[in-house]
């Protein structure tokens, strides 16, 4: 009995005890919690948030994917302009690859290549863009469509069928660009109409945005940056007949949101026609654009689907605010690929151009030489190795310095290419041959002249896509 009074007494006093201690420990985290207050709220404990940022700024960008899953201040510090301005002042900004793919049901999807760690990234997805239905149209309309990508029986069937073929034909057309850091997505074909919508992509918050529409709805029109402005040309438009080529021009700033008009682009070779008869059957069209010595170069063929012919270009320089003629070698030498659109890029301050050839298993890399006003080849084979007929089997970029071919390889994946081109003149008549190297590349050739000659493409990237087409791709330093 007296054990079990002792029990009982211990019971207590342990009870009084422990109501004391939570209540002294209460108040010690009470007391903590004041004080570290500051503490909790900062993006690195016991460091000062600039300093954070001034790690976060010298991360690679690959690692923000992973930085924004760790919190939400995190994520908040790595989607602010705040880190890419510090990264700009370090000069720690990296150049990215972005890829424009269409997939199963014509699907549009981005990717994005760091080329140094060489990994992809799949962009958000773009927003669904969805019209109203257009009536059905007569089948003479059908004749004036000009993209490759249009399987043209597909859509006669669908007229002739049961569905409308506004009920088939996919989002497609649009024209793509980048300035100020961000990707541009520009009009295209909804169900047979041409839009004048424009989405931009920036990467700083990783989504997708709608800003200004352009003055006018259009389709494969082309693009280019000047002075930090985006500028649109050309295209197509739906009215009467079909699709009809126009010569409109329009420049859009980022700054402002605003799109403003760009004199018209004239079409001087389209009006020394010899009849009325080739007036009225080979339509002008602009098939390609190139920001060159501070101007837009604009090659343009004649064009009565499927048979385009070149007829030189025109020239637009911003200070005058005027088109000129483009020197004749210039527009008529400028290589051309299929569906008479013109591959090219300007590398390091000069201005390349991509030559399909008559080979089906390689091209050529040509060189713009301004003081002869001739293209000259300085790359005498580029692999190629996808013949199919998607819209653009092959793409050209310029980062690092260097120029970059994407393609596909033989085991039908997507690959990034870096053309490693010795220093040749650009006035050499001598074509260099050229070699893969790579962990996938193939054999090198062994018919090089010699070694001071050879380009060897070197292997950067690569990535199954599966069925997916390529499209376009855009560059993006920050």
């Amino acid at each position: 009995m007296g054990s079990a009074m002792s029990l009982r007494c211990s019971k207590r006093k342990a009870t009084s005890q422990d109501v004391e201690y939570s209540s002294e420990s209460r108040k010690r985290r009470k007391i903590c919690s004041e004080n570290d207050e500051g503490e909790c709220c900062r993006l690195i404990p016991s460091l000062p948030d600039e300093l954070s940022i001034q790690i976060l700024a010298r991360l690679p960008r690959i690692c923000y994917s992973s930085v924004r899953l760790v919190s939400r201040r995190w994520r908040s510090a790595v989607s602010t302009s705040e880190v890419y301005i510090l990264r700009k002042e370090l000069r720690r900004t990296e150049e990215w690859l972005y890829v424009l793919t269409k997939g199963q049901e014509d699907k549009l999807l981005w990717y994005a290549l760091d080329p140094v760690s060489t990994k992809w990234q799949r962009l958000p997805p773009m927003p669904a863009v969805v019209y109203e239905e257009e009536p059905r149209r007569s089948l003479s309309g059908l004749w004036n469509m000009i993209s490759p990508s249009f399987n043209v029986a597909d859509i006669v069937r669908s007229f002739l069928g049961r569905k409308d073929a506004s009920e088939q034909m996919p989002f497609c057309g649009c024209a793509i660009g980048a300035v100020d850091g961000c990707l541009y997505v520009i009009g295209g074909l909804s169900r047979s109409k041409t839009v004048s919508c424009v989405w931009r992509f920036d990467p700083i918050l990783n989504s997708w945005s709608e800003v200004s529409s352009m003055l006018a709805s259009r389709a494969y029109s082309k693009t280019g940056v000047l002075n930090k402005k985006l500028y649109v040309v050309g295209g197509v438009d739906r009215r009467r007949g079909g699709l009809s080529p126009l010569q409109s021009a329009e420049v859009y700033d980022p700054s402002t949101d605003a799109w403003s008009e760009v004199p018209s682009m004239p079409f001087s070779k389209a009006q020394v026609l010899p009849n009325a008869f080739l007036a009225d059957l080979l339509k002008p069209i602009a098939t390609g654009m190139t920001c060159y010595n501070g101007r837009l170069c604009v090659p343009q063929s004649l064009y009565s689907w499927p048979f385009f012919v070149d007829v030189g270009g025109e020239v637009y320089d911003p200070e005058t605010n005027l088109w000129v003629e483009m020197p004749s070698g210039m527009g008529e030498g400028w290589p051309a690929r299929q569906a008479g659109t013109k591959l090219s890029v300007v590398v390091d301050g000069e201005l390349y151009a991509f030559d399909p050839s008559s080979s089906m298993e390689n091209g050529k890399i040509k060189v713009y030489d301004q003081k002869e006003d001739t293209w000259k080849v300085v790359i005498g084979e580029v692999p190629v190795y996808d013949l199919t007929d998607s819209e653009s089997p092959y793409l050209l970029a310029g980062f690092h310095g260097k120029l970059h071919f994407i393609t596909r390889d033989p085991n039908h994946n997507v690959t990034v290419l870096r053309a490693d081109v010795p220093n040749i003149p650009v006035s050499s008549s001598s074509a260099s041959s050229s070699s893969v190297s790579g962990s996938r590349s193939s054999s090198e050739k062994t018919n090089a002249p010699n070694k001071s000659d050879t380009v060897t493409w070197k292997l950067i990237a690569t990535k199954d896509f599966g069925a997916a087409e390529l499209v376009s791709c855009q560059v993006i330093d920050i």
